[in-house]
């Protein structure tokens, strides 16, 4: 999935909640020209939710340009080091709000939110929000 192209990956706690639902995903899908225009591929949502959930969640958000793909397990979310667990609001494992550009399989960019813990009080939402990422696409070139 990642061998011989750019793809932009973010991930966030989880499908059908808030600030996922009403803005992350929501703005990657309406920002996704702007992210091919700066030279990403494919942009990939990865979210630790079972497929049923994400299938219907993508087709709830009429998506055309993210692609959802579930981490049912969390392996992917663990093997990226933000598996965290969000037990104190009733989650259990989830993963911490992050994006990464990864270019040939070499993640070259990571935004990750401040204060990443376990059972962590808040949600961030700065460093991950699409317009901050695509900014900073802007910036390094």
């Amino acid at each position: 999935m990642f061998a011989r192209k750019r793809i932009l990956v973010f991930s966030l706690p989880g499908a059908f909640t808030p600030t996922c639902s009403t803005y992350q995903l929501p703005d990657f899908e309406q920002l996704a020209p702007e992210f091919y225009a700066e030279g990403i591929d494919h942009i990939f949502c990865v979210t630790v939710n079972d497929a049923f959930v994400c299938n219907a969640w993508a087709d709830k958000n009429d998506l055309a340009d993210v692609i959802v793909l579930p981490d049912g397990s969390g392996k992917f979310t663990e093997g990226m080091q933000m598996l965290v667990d969000k037990d104190n609001i009733g989650f259990g494992r989830r993963s911490w709000r992050y994006a990464a550009v990864i270019d040939n399989g070499k993640i070259t960019d990571w935004f990750i939110e401040e204060g990443k813990e376990d059972n962590h009080p808040d949600d961030p939402y700065l460093y991950t929000a699409p317009d901050f990422v695509l900014g900073k696409l802007r910036e390094s070139k």
